[in-house]
């Protein structure tokens, strides 16, 4: 699957990154005229879950944010 797949045709040569985070989050890192831009698509469990899905989510969703630039 090719990065057209998630990313409109018009800004692909933008693209900088696109990477998994894990199989519910998705970040893509975006040439910007003045920096860098990060998009983040994270598919959150809801309050019905249980409390060591929510918990496993929030120790991914810290792990992708710890390798986005300061």
């Amino acid at each position: 699957m090719g990065i057209e797949s998630f990313v409109c045709h018009r800004i692909v040569l933008a693209v900088k990154i696109l990477k998994f985070g894990s199989d519910r989050m998705l970040y893509i890192v975006l040439r910007g005229r003045w920096g860098h831009i990060i998009v983040l698509n994270a598919h959150a469990p809801t309050e019905e879950k249980s409390d060591d899905s929510i918990d496993r989510f929030y120790k991914e969703s810290k792990q992708v944010f710890d390798h986005f630039p300061k």
